[in-house]
């Protein structure tokens, strides 16, 4: 069942929402070339606690850092590491979250590290881009499938890959409700939206194929072709003339 959120609980995601944003926008700000993944984490730690919030990653799962931090061809949950140095030209998308008051919020971002290549820039664009074009589908009478419609045919226009294996989710008390969403889908079909939902929508785009591969290390998953991978995400109310971002930072 998605659950429907009342004001003032969609208030306590939207204070959430600003720690998990001022992560974002700290890791803009640092992650430079001779940084490690896990003096990232360490400075994302710090600043989700400073807001009395708690990492909502951290030990879920077992998961042992506050940020996923996925380089190159990683797409999502790169164990932060301290010989995992980011050097110009690489990419690095940075999944993170907040627990705050007993609600969650959760966010990605993909950075360019230095001078990155311009296959690199178009894909973080086409990504972004993306995002924006789901988000744009988040309204009262919508479906599901509209969102993951919006992703997938804007990716396929810009000929990117769609990864298939990992997907979007309802979000509130918990990191991870219902309903899934996926990044493709058919316009029309799946539940309606309704306001008061609250949902975390993640485009994760490659610059080869959608087949991915899980590393030894449990966590990290990779573009099965080595290629590129970025990956953007928003936690997004339905409101009753369309969606609030609540972890905009730009």
């Amino acid at each position: 069942m998605i659950e429907v959120k009342n004001e003032h609980e969609i208030q306590l995601m939207r204070n959430a929402g600003k720690v998990t944003a001022a992560v974002l926008a700290k890791m803009k700000e640092v992650a430079q070339p001779g940084i490690s993944t896990l003096d990232l984490d360490a400075i994302a730690e710090k600043t989700i606690r400073s807001f009395g919030a708690i990492p909502l990653f951290l030990g879920y799962g077992g998961f042992p850092g506050s940020i996923c931090a996925s380089v190159n061809e990683e797409i999502v949950h790169g164990i932060p590491k301290k010989d995992k140095i980011l050097k110009s030209g690489d990419i690095i998308s940075i999944d993170t979250g907040a627990k705050l008051d007993g609600f969650c919020s959760d966010a990605a971002i993909t950075l360019g590290i230095g001078k990155v290549s311009d296959e690199a820039q178009r894909l973080m664009d086409i990504t972004r881009k993306s995002l924006q074009k789901a988000i744009g589908q988040v309204k009262p009478g919508n479906r599901l499938g509209d969102i993951g419609y919006a992703v997938e045919t804007f990716a396929q226009l810009h000929g990117l890959g769609v990864v298939r294996d990992y997907c979007g989710h309802g979000i509130g008390r918990n990191m991870h409700e219902e309903p899934s969403i996926p990044n493709f889908g058919e316009r029309g079909t799946g539940p309606v939206l309704r306001e008061g939902m609250v949902l975390a929508i993640e485009p994760m785009l490659t610059a080869g194929t959608w087949r991915v591969k899980q590393l030894s290390d449990g966590w990290t998953v990779v573009t099965r072709d080595g290629s590129l991978a970025a990956h953007f995400e928003h936690t997004v109310a339905v409101t009753a003339h369309g969606s609030e971002v609540l972890t905009a930072f730009e």
